[in-house]
C-alpha cells in the first residue's frame, strides 16, 4: 500500500501555465493581426484570475469565463474581436503548452512509487489531457480529476467527494491537496477535511482567512514534507 494519497494542482503547480498562457494568447492575436505588448498580456493574466475566481465563488459558470476574460480584455484594449473567436483559437494553442514547472519532473519521478499521486485540477477536459499527455507525465498519475468533467469546480467540496468516490481504499487522514491557489487548491481541501499544502515559489500574499497547513517554496521541499506528514 503506497503511504498517502497526493492530489496535485495542475496549472502552476505541475505545469507552466503562466507561460502556455501568453505563448497561447501571443499567437491567437498575432493571428487576427494584432501584436500585444508585454503589459497588454500581463493585463489578460489579472482579468483571466478574477474571471476565475468569481468561477470558485459560484458568480460565473465556466462557459461564461471562458469567453467573458476575453470581452473584458478586449473592450479595454478597444478592439472589435470576436471574444469567441478569440476563446477557440486560444484554446487550440493551449493544446500545445506544457512547460513543465522547475523540479516537477524530478517530483514525479520520486513520488510515484511510494504515494498514489492524484491531478485535481479546474481547467477544460480535453485542454487539460492534452496537455499532460503532451508534456510526457500522465503515467505518472493513479488518476487525472479535471472540474469540467466532474461537473464541480474546487474549492467546492462535491469536486473532492467525487474525486474521493472513485479512488479505492480512500482514506481522507491519508490525503493531502497541494497547490499555488488559496482561493482554489488550499480552501478546496479545507472545504474536503484533508491536508493541504501551499506552494508558494513567489511573493504571493497569505489571507488569514485561507490557512494551509503546509508551506513550500520549491517542490524538492515537498518528497521530505511527505515523508515526514505520512
Amino acid at each position: 500500500m503506497k503511504r498517502a494519497f497526493v492530489f496535485l494542482d495542475l496549472d502552476d503547480t505541475i505545469l507552466d501555465f503562466h507561460k502556455a498562457e501568453r505563448n497561447s494568447l501571443r499567437r491567437t492575436m498575432e493571428e487576427l493581426g494584432y501584436c500585444p505588448t508585454s503589459e497588454q498580456l500581463d493585463r489578460y493574466s489579472v482579468i483571466n484570475i478574477g474571471q476565475w475566481e468569481k468561477l470558485e465563488q459560484g458568480l460565473l459558470t465556466r462557459d461564461e469565463v471562458l469567453v467573458s476574460r476575453y470581452e473584458l480584455w478586449l473592450r479595454e484594449l478597444g478592439l472589435d474581436f470576436s471574444a469567441s473567436e478569440v476563446t477557440t483559437r486560444y484554446e487550440g494553442h493551449l493544446h500545445e503548452g506544457y512547460w513543465l514547472v522547475p523540479g516537477a519532473a524530478a517530483l514525479l519521478e520520486r513520488l510515484q512509487d511510494e504515494y498514489a499521486l492524484y491531478v485535481a485540477s479546474n481547467g477544460v477536459g480535453a485542454v487539460q489531457a492534452s496537455r499532460i499527455s503532451g508534456a510526457g507525465i500522465r503515467s505518472f498519475f493513479d488518476g487525472v480529476f479535471i472540474s469540467e468533467e466532474l461537473g464541480a469546480n474546487k474549492p467546492d467540496p462535491a469536486f473532492f467527494r467525487a474525486c474521493f468516490a472513485q479512488i479505492p481504499g480512500f482514506d481522507p487522514k491519508r490525503a493531502i491537496m497541494v497547490g499555488d491557489s488559496l482561493t482554489s487548491d488550499i480552501l478546496g481541501g479545507i472545504n474536503a477535511g484533508i491536508a493541504t499544502c501551499w506552494f508558494k515559489p513567489k511573493q504571493k500574499k497569505a489571507r488569514p482567512d485561507i490557512r494551509a497547513d503546509y508551506e513550500i517554496r520549491s517542490l524538492d521541499e515537498l518528497p521530505g514534507l511527505l515523508d515526514r506528514i505520512f
